[in-house]
């Protein structure tokens, strides 16, 4: 017996069916036209870059426990890529002095991690990025928070489905050495706590911040800081409140938009004020969707030139886990719309003839590869999802018509090969 190479593919990857590749092209499309819609330009960059641009700017986490390296013949040691803002910020260094500042890009990559595959998570992803590049302004987050709900409402979701969740990396030091006493050299691991805040039982934090070294007090203050919501605002230094954009988005029309929480800090090293995540509202899948945040010098290791940016990346799996959650999944397409059959193999050029007029005037047409007896023809045309068929019979063609028929109603009519298309238009309307 011959051994066969498995099907299945490597673990933490996906195969994509035509109908669930055909549910996937309805949902980014939709969002493809709201991000263009905002005037954002799509780019794309290679799937592989040096390691290093992720060491220094991906985070520990992801740099040691989850990228896929490899060393190329030339000894260059790549990197298959985890994420695509690096890449993005490599080629905003590289073409500064052609662009006009602010940018707004978009891209829609596949990303590569090495996780333990599990609701919501996967070893390759797709993950949709958006980013504007070039300003301080605090209007570059209002208009990241209108995208985002408009991205939203585009694949169907309501207001009350999600919650844009934000807080200030600035702001949160300031609470955590102003008000809880954490000391420069714990603030780092106190941020790592706080991202792990709702993940974890009060007794495991507890003793997650006594090995940091925060005796019981100041843990219960920094529980207490980590809860106030927007009353913690009034507890801190005006000069840092002063230079927060998140503080002016929730003193403006916008503020609406979002909820200030202490506690979303976001995992990447790159993020230096604003933060944000997307949390599904839903107790059967109460988990955050996506996030991102404002760097302001992302682009450093490439450019002295200072870009600051501000973007967010929207991935696939979590994404699909929403609209599932809502009952927002659009069903799959159709293969096509309409099938031109031939009754004998010799009218086989006869009926790629109306097939190609009728794709021309829009309409996904196919002919049958081998043909078959009519009424088996008919049986696969109405699996296919075709609404409608057009029949090429000897005397009607030598007449110069066709027979086009309703799946749905069993009519038929002849008519010209002219008023072909129209009469299907008809019934696909």
């Amino acid at each position: 017996m011959p051994e066969y190479l498995p099907t299945a593919p490597y673990r933490g990857t996906r195969d994509f069916l035509p109908p669930e590749m055909s549910v996937r092209t309805q949902v980014f499309g939709h969002l493809y036209d709201v991000l263009e819609r905002y005037g954002y330009q799509r780019y794309d960059g290679p799937v592989l870059e040096s390691a290093e641009i992720y060491e220094k700017k991906s985070g520990q986490e992801i740099a040691d426990q989850q990228l896929y390296t490899l060393t190329d013949r030339g000894g260059r040691r790549l990197a298959l890529r985890p994420e695509m803002t690096p890449s993005v910020a490599r080629m905003i260094a590289g073409n500064a002095g052609s662009l006009q500042f602010p940018v707004r890009w978009y891209s829609h990559p596949n990303c590569h991690r090495y996780e333990r595959p599990q609701r919501g998570r996967v070893r390759e992803h797709w993950q949709i990025n958006a980013d504007i590049f070039g300003s301080d302004s605090a209007n570059c987050e209002i208009e990241i928070f209108e995208l985002i709900h408009d991205l939203m409402r585009g694949v169907g979701a309501t207001d009350d489905m999600f919650v844009v969740r934000a807080n200030d990396r600035n702001l949160l030091s300031s609470a955590l050495t102003d008000l809880v006493g954490v000391t420069a050299e714990q603030l780092p691991q106190v941020f790592g706590l706080v991202d792990r805040w709702e993940k974890y039982d009060r007794e495991a934090l507890a003793k997650q911040a006594e090995e940091i070294g925060l005796p019981d007090k100041q843990f219960e203050k920094l529980g207490n800081v980590l809860g106030a919501g927007t009353a913690l605002l009034d507890e801190l230094p005006a000069p840092v409140k002063d230079a927060s954009n998140l503080v002016r988005v929730l003193a403006s029309e916008a503020a609406g938009l979002v909820q200030f929480d202490p506690m979303i800090v976001r995992g990447l090293a790159y993020y230096t004020s604003t933060v944000f995540e997307v949390f599904d509202t839903s107790p059967e899948n109460n988990r955050a969707l996506f996030g991102g945040g404002r760097y302001s010098d992302l682009a450093g290791m490439f450019t002295s030139q200072q870009i600051p940016g501000i973007g967010f990346g929207m991935g696939d799996v979590t994404l699909m886990d929403f609209l599932g959650t809502h009952d927002l999944t659009p069903q799959p397409r159709s293969e096509v719309d309409v099938v031109v059959i031939p009754v004998t193999e010799e009218l086989a050029g006869a009926a790629r003839k109306v097939a190609t007029e009728l794709r021309g005037a829009g309409f996904r047409t196919s002919t049958p590869i081998e043909l078959r007896k009519l009424g088996k023809e008919l049986t696969r045309a109405d699996k296919a999802g075709a609404k409608a068929v057009v029949i090429v019979g000897q005397e009607d063609w030598a007449a110069g018509n066709v027979t086009v028929r309703s799946l749905a109603t069993r009519e038929q009519r002849v008519v010209a090969l002219t008023e072909a298309a129209g009469a299907v238009g008809e019934l696909l309307a």
